[in-house]
């Protein structure tokens, strides 16, 4: 009799723990939870308040704006689906972008950009623009620089495309989209990216993580003109599997 006691007061005692355990877990998960939705919504908010009251006549700063305006309308969206912290933190993400661009366009309008924001996840090693450039392809010029300009008004905050990273910085067409569509849209924004960010194009800030993403250097030396990608390490072994 004492024996089957002692083994009910264990059992007890060890669902008493599981118990325990299992609503500490939850209470901290839930904690997590609370502190991405509010970290997510502080960022929103800040978004929220600019785009409301920012209003610009240079055409860069207008773009960068409106640019603005789509991330505060995905980052709403995405804040109203959420119920998982990864879901907020990709809200906060929008919303940083979004902020990244209303930075972009206060310089563009030539008033202090204010604070400097969070990192985007999604710009990590992307690096930045440093100096002008300009390139031919396909018969169509495209520039990027470091500053907006007449020839430059779409500022993009740095990522990835197709895997391949994009330097933060203003560019005188939004081919990031181009190379998102499908079809021969992608391949043409390849060009572009392949071109315009070139090796030869030394001082973007890329270090050796630029140097491993696009294949250690082999884009054809300082190439500028859409004819250099033709050839065999464009088609063959060294590009061949991006495509």
């Amino acid at each position: 009799m004492k024996v089957l006691l002692l083994l009910v007061l264990i059992i007890v005692v060890v669902l008493v723990i599981i118990l325990a355990t299992r609503r500490s877990g939850a209470a901290r998960e839930q904690t997590r939870l609370e502190d991405a939705r509010a970290e997510a919504q502080r960022w929103y908010e800040r978004l929220g308040g600019q785009v409301m009251n920012l209003h610009g006549d240079d055409p860069a700063a207008r773009q960068a704006l409106a640019d603005a305006g789509e991330r505060y309308n995905a980052a709403g969206g995405q804040l109203q689906q959420a119920k998982s912290v990864r879901q907020f933190e990709l809200a906060r993400e929008s919303a940083l972008e979004g902020l990244a661009y209303v930075r972009a366009a206060r310089l563009a309008m030539g008033i202090d950009p204010g604070p400097d924001l969070p990192p985007l996840a999604s710009a990590q090693g992307a690096g930045q623009i440093t100096r002008e450039r300009e390139v031919n392809v396909q018969g169509h010029q495209y520039r990027a620089g470091p500053q907006p300009g007449p020839q430059t008004p779409y500022y993009y905050p740095g990522g990835r495309v197709q895997g391949r990273p994009v330097p933060s910085g203003w560019y005188s067409t939004p081919v990031w989209k181009t190379a998102l569509g499908a079809g021969a849209g992608v391949l043409g924004g390849m060009l572009i990216f392949d071109a315009l960010l070139s090796p030869g194009f030394g001082d973007m800030g890329y270090g050796d993580g630029f140097q491993d993403a696009a294949g250690g250097g082999d884009f054809g030396g300082d190439s500028t003109q859409a004819g250099d990608f033709g050839g065999g390490d464009f088609g063959g072994g060294d590009f061949g599997g991006d495509f």
